[in-house]
């Protein structure tokens, strides 16, 4: 690496002592990299710390937690460590279930990740008899923006509903990280007769399998540089769909179905958790950003999307935003701008009072330019 010697320093001064017209230049260019650079960083409420992650989970009743660490991590934790651009494995052993996160490389395909963890799983065929299959999630990293609250004093259907609309104009506006919390999603059960089993040759888990390839939709990752994310698979949710999922063709043409051999029968399920402001049903939105999101621009999305839902709900429902980091992020922002000021205002008084105004005017002109090429540089990454 090179060094810069003080006798190289001197002369770099010198230079630029002698070429006033090149001293000039530098400095309309930091502050125009300056200028150009501020408007493209993002404005985060912590530094981005994301580690891609994908997290195996097993089920085993009635096992100890030693029983799980022997028969399933054991089993698992070598394979999974083979596969590909994997970093590092965690695991965690409880009575009844394991838990294996499993870290990647920065920067690595998680689409292509979570693909290699799912077939390096489906090749183990020594874990115990009867434990579940092992079921492969990939994590994806989120940053809280803000929760959007609606309540009413009305059906808790009626708020799902409105939360559901929502979540709609949030993803035409490209907020696509959302989560509804304080509703349940309908239950939806799948009955076979044994004799349909029987007659067709078909087992419940070639059922479950042709099901659940129809109803799942996974993310398949971000598109750089925008606020949009891609998902692989469909979700068919509701009972004529399910009805329709092919599970074999047969020679002759004909396909089975999942409506020729069972019942879809799909139930409203109670709420694991409910949400009130004060004796009012609440449901809450929880909005989140992705690692190349910015806080700011996500929140005035959500805050223009939720002016427009105002408008056209219903007398006594309300819309409101609450846990919005943006607003501390402005206040920080705010802070550093007026100290920033304050700072070169001081200095300007003290450089007036004991020097010249030519001399007081170069001198103070270098702080916000050297400050301007600072934010260049950290643009950069530098």
């Amino acid at each position: 690496m090179a060094r810069t010697t003080p006798g190289g320093i001197a002369r770099i001064i010198s230079y630029f002592t002698r070429h006033r017209t090149a001293a000039n230049l530098l400095l309309v260019i930091m502050l125009m990299l300056g200028a150009i650079s501020i408007p493209s960083m993002r404005a985060q409420f912590f530094p981005d710390v994301v580690i891609d992650t994908v997290t195996v989970t097993t089920e085993w009743d009635g096992a100890s937690a030693e029983d799980i660490d022997a028969g399933v991590v054991q089993v698992l934790d070598p394979v999974l460590l083979a596969v590909e651009g994997v970093e590092q494995t965690s695991s965690v052993s409880r009575e009844n279930r394991a838990f294996i996160t499993i870290e990647f490389e920065p920067s690595w395909d998680m689409s292509r990740a979570s693909e290699d963890v799912l077939a390096a799983v489906n090749n183990v065929d020594t874990l115990p008899e009867d434990a579940e299959e092992p079921e492969v999630k990939r994590d994806v990293w989120r940053d809280r923006v803000t929760d959007v609250v609606i309540t009413g004093d009305t059906d808790p259907e009626q708020l799902a509903t409105i939360a559901d609309e929502m979540i709609l104009r949030l993803f035409d506006s490209g907020v696509t990280r959302t989560t509804i919390r304080g509703v349940a999603s309908p239950l939806t059960m799948i009955e076979v007769p044994s004799v349909n089993l029987i007659a067709h040759d078909i087992t419940m888990r070639e059922i479950a399998v042709a099901v659940d390839a129809q109803v799942d939709a996974n993310p398949a990752g971000d598109l750089e540089g925008a606020n949009l994310r891609v998902r692989t698979g469909t979700r068919e949710r509701d009972a004529a769909a399910i009805e329709a999922i092919v599970l074999r063709s047969n020679q002759d043409g004909t396909k089975l179905t999942v409506g020729d051999i069972a019942q879809v029968i799909v139930e409203s399920s109670a709420r694991e958790r409910q949400y009130f402001i004060g004796d009012t049903p609440a449901i809450s939105v929880r909005v989140d950003r992705s690692a190349t999101g910015d806080s700011l621009d996500v929140q005035a999305q959500v805050e223009d999307v939720a002016e427009e839902m105002r408008a056209t709900l219903p007398e006594g429902i309300a819309v409101d935003l609450e846990r919005t980091r943006s607003a501390i992020i402005s206040d920080r922002l705010n802070i550093l701008v007026d100290n920033g000021l304050t700072g070169l205002g001081l200095v300007l008084i003290l450089l007036f009072l004991f020097l010249n105004a030519r001399t007081a005017f170069w001198v103070a002109a270098g702080i916000p330019a050297a400050l301007m090429g600072a934010i260049a540089v950290m643009y950069l990454g530098v």
